[in-house]
This record gives structure tokens, C-alpha cells and sequence, in this order.
């Protein structure tokens, strides 16, 4: 028998993290922070619930912080096994680790600054020293490539259509007819995105571990480029600022490459589009290197000498004084910026400009989790907290779900069908808890699958 225990991404989007025991070896699939709401933020600092030091193997599904966030920490606190992942994964994760771990650094030195943390002095919860250190532990391997973890005990990374390099991890037991096969499917793509490939199906499944962001929801019908060039258009019209703030990782890349089409196909005026994120600069150069991980249409276009990522007056703000020569701008601009969630980065000093005016509107073009800013705009917040003081909302707020790289219920369920005979057993994580509810009300009314939703810290044997 072996032992599958969730320890993130119940009840909440992030914190993914999921403790395999099996053949007296510890495999933790992700190792996430977790964001959003204080209580669980908490989460972060609390000793991992193992020792770090007897896990033997961490498999991650895909670069995002909620999923690779605490993989310092882990390292730091004594594991020094391989970290396996996607080669596209390992090349994000060398410029997402650092900067989380910067972040840090910069916050618990704020912290002292100004003398608001319970802690004398406040610490980082890791350092950039600390990033690094980790990301030599990395294993990076090719979509398909086996990865022997124990005897007959083989892992392999499927693309999963989330992000560039994002996989739904397959870990087999055993040999042929006798074989058992447990599924995590990490984030879940979408069918029909820009850029990215749509995800793999996976057969022959005995445990599937299931996302459910989306679990209550469907995509809007317009597409996200129609949405897209009607806010921006509006926006020129008002004469205002568009400030999108934007994960700098796969939602930037989509924006840049549909406002080139739209330019190009003049469904929108060509306006400056500024990207403040050294992150996302980093990420599209990253993006422009691993080329046959992308689909065919942009394949085909890098062929025909078309730069996918670089509308015609695209500026980078690279450097502080480039960031700061942005808030000159006025009217008739596109400003893209980190973080997605507005949760920190350089995008909190641009809502902090912008928010208080009419004219300008804020899109925003991902989920917006719990207990963040962005969730706290859209829901109508008059007023939100930047730097210690409210900033009032009188700008015109936007959101397109469209843009998502997560797979709606629809979507979900529709590569659930493609599976050749049901699993035994479905667990569904990374969701709020009304997501996973509606999700797994909607796979057992149409498949009849035994699906359960664990609760953190929950224990299930399985038979593997």
C-alpha cells in the first residue's frame, strides 16, 4: 500500500503541495507557498509537516510560486534530494525563485524599517542565497523522457497546456498488466490558446489528483482578443491609461502576442504598451528559447521572422528609472505589470497612480484569489491599501476570464472523458472549497466517479 497526504492546496488555490509514501520513499509533488489570506499566508512559517530531510524526490508540475514558492525553504530546512521538472520549468524557475526570495528579503527589511513586524528583527523566509542553492538541486528532463524514482517505480511529465513547461506528473508502479498509475494533473490548461500547446490525455489512470480553480465556473463566450480590443479601445477613447497587472510568467506573453495581432489586423489602433517587470522580460526571452514547446501557429510564424512577443511600439521597463519615467505617461498607453494578484511588485505604485481617476481602467486578466488586492478591487472595494495608506477606486475596473490558463468545468470535464475507464479514486485540490464542491458534483452526476475533496493535512491509502 502506499500513503498520499495533502498538505497545501485544500480549500484554497495555492500552497500546492502532496506527499506521496510509497516503497518506504517520500515523493512531494509541489512544494508551493501560500498566498492570499493571512491565515493561510501563516501557513508559510509553520515547520513543514515532515522532516525535509526524509523526502527523497520533489516533482513539480509547473513554475508558478504557488507551486514552487517554498522549495527554498524546503532546502533550507534539510532536504537535498533531486527536484525534477520540465526543462522549460527549471529555466522559469531560475528567474521566479530568486525574485520571490528578493522579495522577501526586501519585505523583512521594510519590516524593520518601519518597525511593524512582531519579530525583532524580521527575517526573510528565505534569501536569495537561499534560491539558488535550491535551484542546484534541479533535474530538468524532456515531455516523456522516464524517470526511474525507485525500481519499477517510474515518474513522467505530460504537458499539461497551463504554462510553458507546466505537466501533469504520471507516476507509474509496476509492470505492464500489473502496473498502477496515480495522476497529478498539477494546473490544468485550456484548449485553443495562444502559444501553447493543449494538454496531453492521459489512459490508464488508477488515482487522479485534479485541480478545480475553475470548478464552479465557465469561461465568458467572447473571445478574450475580441474583449481585449474593445477595453483597449475604449480605453483610447476616454483618453485614459490601461494598467493591466499581469503574472509575469505566460499571461504578459499572451497579452503581447494578441495586441501585435490585433495592431496587425488593425482591430486596434497602435498605442505604446509599456511591460514593468523584470521578471516578464526575463520570462519572454525564456519563451522565445523554448520555441518547440510551443504550438503550431507560433512555430510557424517564429519560421515566417514574426517577433510573436513585440507589438510595434513596445517599451521595457527594465531598470527603476525606467519604471518611474512611466508615470509620466498620461493617456492613449497600455501599462503591463507584476504581480497578477496585485498581491506586490512594481504594479502596486502604478494602481496607486492610476486607481484614484476616472479615465484610466484597470483590466484584470486572471483568477483573483482570496484575501488579495485584485479579488478586493473586483469585487467593488471603494478604497484599497498600498503602502501603509487607502487609495480610493474611481477607475474603471475590467476583468476577462477568458485569459485564464486554467481550464473551466466544461473544459475539465471534457478531458475527463477522454480517460479510458474511470480512476478509483479522484481527488480534487486547488480550489476554494464552493469550486471543488460544484466540480465534483458535476463529475459524479456525468461520469459516476467516486471523487473526494481531502481536507489539509488528510491521509488516504492507495493502492499502488
Amino acid at each position: 500500500m502506499a500513503k498520499l497526504t495533502f498538505y497545501g492546496a485544500t480549500g484554497t488555490v495555492t500552497g500546492s503541495r502532496f506527499l506521496l509514501e510509497l516503497r518506504q520513499q517520500q515523493f512531494l509533488i509541489d512544494c508551493g507557498l501560500f498566498q492570499g489570506r493571512k491565515e493561510n499566508r501563516r501557513k508559510n512559517w509553520e515547520p513543514f509537516p515532515v522532516s525535509p530531510s526524509g523526502i527523497t524526490h520533489v516533482l513539480i508540475t509547473h513554475a508558478h510560486i504557488d507551486h514552487t514558492g517554498y522549495l527554498p525553504r524546503l532546502c533550507k530546512q534539510g532536504f537535498s534530494g533531486p527536484i525534477f521538472c520540465t526543462r522549460a520549468t527549471h529555466d522559469l524557475c531560475s528567474i521566479l525563485l530568486p525574485d520571490s526570495a528578493h522579495l522577501q528579503e526586501e519585505d523583512a527589511r521594510w519590516a524593520n524599517k518601519k518597525g511593524f513586524s512582531k519579530h525583532k528583527p524580521a527575517l526573510p523566509l528565505y534569501t536569495v542565497a537561499d534560491a539558488h542553492q535550491a535551484l542546484h538541486l534541479f533535474r530538468p528532463v524532456y515531455y516523456g523522457d522516464d524517470i526511474y524514482l525507485d525500481g519499477d517505480v517510474r515518474g513522467k511529465f505530460r504537458d499539461a497546456g497551463h504554462i510553458l513547461g507546466s505537466a501533469y506528473i504520471d507516476i507509474k508502479v509496476g509492470q505492464r498488466k500489473a502496473s498502477r498509475k496515480i495522476i497529478f494533473s498539477g494546473d490544468l490548461g485550456r484548449p485553443g490558446k495562444p502559444i501553447l500547446k493543449e494538454p496531453t490525455q492521459p489512459f490508464n489512470v488508477d488515482y487522479l489528483v485534479l485541480e478545480s480553480t475553475y470548478g464552479n465556473r465557465l469561461h465568458e463566450g467572447l473571445t478574450p482578443k475580441t474583449e481585449l480590443s474593445r477595453i483597449i479601445n475604449e480605453s483610447v477613447e476616454r483618453g485614459g491609461v490601461l494598467l493591466i497587472p499581469a503574472f509575469a510568467v505566460g499571461r504578459t506573453q499572451t497579452l503581447l502576442y494578441l495586441i501585435r495581432e490585433l495592431e496587425e489586423t488593425r482591430r486596434i489602433p497602435s498605442i505604446p504598451v509599456y511591460i514593468d517587470s523584470p521578471m516578464a522580460i526575463d520570462a519572454t526571452r525564456i519563451f522565445r528559447s523554448h520555441i518547440p514547446e510551443q504550438n503550431l501557429t507560433s512555430r510557424l510564424l517564429t519560421l515566417m521572422g514574426k517577433r510573436i512577443f513585440r507589438p510595434s511600439r513596445l517599451h521595457i521597463g527594465k531598470t527603476r528609472d525606467q519604471s518611474r519615467a512611466i508615470n509620466d505617461v498620461r493617456s492613449k498607453a497600455v501599462i503591463i505589470s507584476a504581480s497578477g494578484m496585485a498581491t506586490g511588485g512594481r504594479i502596486l505604485h502604478h494602481l496607486e497612480q492610476r486607481l484614484p481617476h476616472r479615465e484610466n481602467t484597470i483590466l484584470f486578466v486572471g483568477y483573483q484569489a482570496e484575501g488579495t488586492r485584485g479579488r478586493s478591487i473586483l469585487e467593488g472595494q471603494p478604497q484599497i491599501k498600498i503602502h501603509g495608506k487607502f487609495v480610493p477606486v474611481k477607475a474603471r475596473v475590467e476583468h476577462i476570464s477568458g485569459f485564464s490558463g486554467h481550464a473551466d468545468y466544461n473544459e475539465i470535464l471534457a478531458w475527463l472523458m477522454g480517460f479510458n475507464r474511470p480512476p478509483d479514486l479522484t481527488f480534487l485540490v486547488h480550489g476554494e472549497n464552493n469550486s471543488s464542491e460544484a466540480l465534483a458534483h458535476q463529475i459524479r452526476e456525468q461520469f459516476g466517479w467516486n471523487v473526494v475533496i481531502p481536507s489539509f493535512g488528510q491521509t488516504f491509502e492507495l493502492d499502488l
